[in-house]
């Protein structure tokens, strides 16, 4: 099945789109129709004739959005056959862009409770592990990331942001890089759930506690402590979340 490109705008306000910026828009809308289930696995995009004239874009930058996503597992381009968008099993879920294509609409049950399903996986051992090896000047680069979203709130963005760097952080003081290299998944992971929730009026009354429980424990060396504290931490933050897709 052929289908036609999303609407696309070349200019924003009074500035025209960069040659970067114009293939990075194009790639960030057709990912959008892509994850939000608009253009589905097996679909046919427009080619590269029918989409640059439609839409008055360069057929190189064109090319260039396809590749990106190709890059990322959404699509597949075969000779004599076209772009295809791929099945979601091949694509990369880890890849921030992708995750924040999924949130720009209503993000697939599967997406959201499988992001949690990971950071129970990934962030209790990783605080176990950071107890163990946190060096002074890591504890210090967490103490400020809460400091600043307990003053910030996750009510404003920069808060967000704190919270989003505490818990890449935590996983930086793991001191074990493939572990370490999770951090931008579980940061997006960590904002956009959080932006889903904020969407959906169901963010904590103060999640500040829970947080300063995993740094208590960090900071104290107490690696059972820092499990335990982040395991209640990831479980109270997917009970909201799962309130929120319950409101859908």
């Amino acid at each position: 099945m052929s289908v036609s490109p999303p609407v696309f705008h070349k200019e924003s306000g009074r500035r025209k789109v960069g040659k970067e910026r114009l293939h990075g828009s194009i790639a960030h809308q057709l990912g959008v129709a892509i994850t939000s289930g608009r253009h589905k696995p097996g679909d046919i995009l427009s080619n590269e004739i029918e989409f640059s004239e439609r839409l008055q874009v360069s057929r190189g930058a064109y090319r260039e959005a396809v590749r990106i996503l190709a890059a990322k597992g959404l699509v597949e381009s075969r000779p004599r056959v076209g772009t295809r968008v791929t099945e979601m099993i091949r694509w990369n879920l880890l890849d921030p862009d992708v995750l924040a294509w999924f949130f720009e609409a209503e993000p697939a049950r599967e997406v959201v409770e499988g992001l949690f399903e990971l950071r129970m996986i990934v962030e209790p051992a990783a605080a176990a592990l950071a107890a163990l090896r946190r060096t002074e000047e890591q504890v210090e680069v967490m103490r400020a990331a809460l400091n600043d979203m307990e003053r910030l709130t996750l009510k404003t963005e920069a808060g967000q942001a704190a919270d989003r760097d505490f818990h890449q952080a935590v996983l930086a003081a793991t001191c074990n890089p493939p572990l370490a290299s999770l951090a931008s998944t579980i940061g997006a992971g960590v904002r956009w759930t959080t932006f889903y929730k904020g969407r959906k009026r169901k963010l904590p009354a103060d999640p500040m506690p829970e947080h300063w429980a995993v740094f208590d424990a960090i900071a104290a060396g107490d690696a059972d402590g820092a499990r335990e504290a982040m395991q209640v931490l990831v479980a109270n933050a997917l009970s909201q979340t799962a309130e929120a897709l319950g409101d859908r």
